[in-house]
């Protein structure tokens, strides 16, 4: 059986899902326009008080793919300022972020899988090898924070489903 290589189980992982994000970006909108909801009431809202909103769980979710990319790829990670307040800033962001994880050539990520990568954290810096941090943090953070923007759509009427969630394969 052959070994998957860091750089298939993150680069489409990251175009599918956040492409179907996009989509649902789409949907939105569409659904804002057509029970005339001012598109902030989705920006801004949250499954519960104690979690962040949508605007942020799309912002970390592209956080995910790029930090991730850049840092096992040995390259800088792309500055966001974290600024969005509308959809169609939030489907900008995730185009950048798209843009960013192509420009990662394959052959930046061979060898990747027992790269260093250190990550600052609120409690110090934590230190990881290649597959271990994409396996066991960048991944399961990716996957929750699209699993809860797509969760506080639906929660607010938006009709998108698990199809839309999966995006394109």
């Amino acid at each position: 059986m052959p070994a998957i290589t860091l750089y298939a189980a993150t680069k489409p992982i990251f175009n599918q899902l956040l492409g179907g994000l996009s989509a649902c970006l789409d949907k939105a909108a569409a659904h804002c326009e057509a029970k005339k909801i001012d598109q902030s009431v989705l920006v801004n809202d949250r499954l519960i008080a104690d979690m962040l909103p949508f605007s942020k769980q799309i912002q970390i979710a592209c956080d995910q793919a790029r930090g991730g990319m850049a840092r096992i790829a040995g390259v800088e990670v792309p500055k966001a300022e974290d600024t969005e307040t509308t959809l169609a800033q939030l489907k900008t962001r995730i185009e950048s972020t798209l843009a960013f994880v192509n420009s990662i050539k394959e052959s930046q990520l061979a060898g990747a899988e027992d790269r260093e990568v250190v990550l600052p954290m609120r409690a110090g810096p934590t230190t990881f090898k290649g597959l271990t941090y994409i396996q066991h943090f960048v991944l399961p953070n990716f996957y929750f924070h699209v699993t809860t923007a797509y969760n506080i759509l639906r929660h607010n009427g938006v009709d998108i489903g698990k199809r839309d969630y999966l995006g394109k394969y």
